[in-house]
Order: C-alpha cells, then structure tokens, then sequence
C-alpha cells in the first residue's frame, strides 16, 4: 500500500505559480515540479476542502490552474474530531489565532491518519520550532500525527 500524503495549499501553489524572480520560491517551485512530476505516483495523495477554498480564491487565471492540477485528487471529510483539534492546536498549542486554517491543514491530516503532511508553509505548519509543541497536542488527543515536510525532504524514498 503506498503511503498517504495530504497536499496543504502552497504545493498547488507553487505548482501552478509563473517562474518567480526570487531564487529562492524559484527553487521551491522548481522542486515542486519535480515532486510532483517524479514522486507523486509513490504516494496516495489528498486534499480538503480548505485546500479547495484557498486554492479557489485569488486571480481567476491563477485559481484556474491550481484547480486543474487539484482535479481528480480525493477531499478528505472535515470530522468533528478534525474541528475540535484544530481549535486545540490553536488554544493549546503554538498556532496563534490567524493560523487557524493553517490548523485545520494539520488536523485533517492527523485525524485521516495521513502518513505525511507536505507544504511549504514553514511559519505555521513545517516549523521545526513549532513542531513538537504541534506534535504533542495531537497525541494529547489520541491521535499520531503525520510527518510534516516540504517536498524536497520527501523526494527521495
């Protein structure tokens, strides 16, 4: 069985995005598409509906084609135990309150028993400062979860 991944918002993103003049989101975007072309067959890959939304919102021919890549890819259920630890990593834990959606990302992932979390989110979500913190909330709820990782941590396997 291959392993499970859920997709946070910004690897669409820097998936669809046009080439950035900033090395480094060039670097990201760059390696987003090898992801993406080369790996993402190793994985069974989802999404949720906050995906959708964020993915949805901005300049329609930018939202266009995060979409199109988004198609066909499996919404995960937003659970009541989803909602609640996502209000728990946010009370409880290092996520402040505008991180909100950033804490529905982890929390779908956790209660839906992803293997991994990829995103290029590191101020919320794949923060190595905030991660045990992130880490101990969900245990604390009885759930074990997911390895949270940019794309290039999760290339080779």
């Amino acid at each position: 069985m291959k392993p499970k991944v859920y997709i946070e918002t910004s690897i669409p993103s820097y998936l669809t995005a046009r080439p950035s003049n900033d090395i480094r989101a060039m670097a990201n975007q760059n390696t987003t598409i090898e992801w993406w072309e080369n790996r993402k067959a190793a994985f069974e890959v989802f999404i949720s509906e906050f995906v959708i939304a964020e993915s949805s919102q901005g300049h329609p021919e930018a939202s266009a084609r995060r979409m199109a890549v988004l198609e066909g890819i499996t919404a995960l259920e937003v659970a009541d135990e989803a909602r609640a630890l996502a209000k728990a990593l946010i009370i409880e834990g290092p996520l402040p309150k505008k991180a909100e959606i950033d804490a529905y990302h982890i929390a779908v992932a956790t209660v839906n028993a992803m293997d991994y979390l990829l995103t290029w989110n590191c101020t919320h979500i794949a923060n190595a400062v905030m991660r045990p913190k992130v880490e101990s909330v969900c245990r604390s709820h009885g759930y074990e979860p997911p390895i949270i990782c940019t794309p290039q941590e999760l290339m080779e396997g």
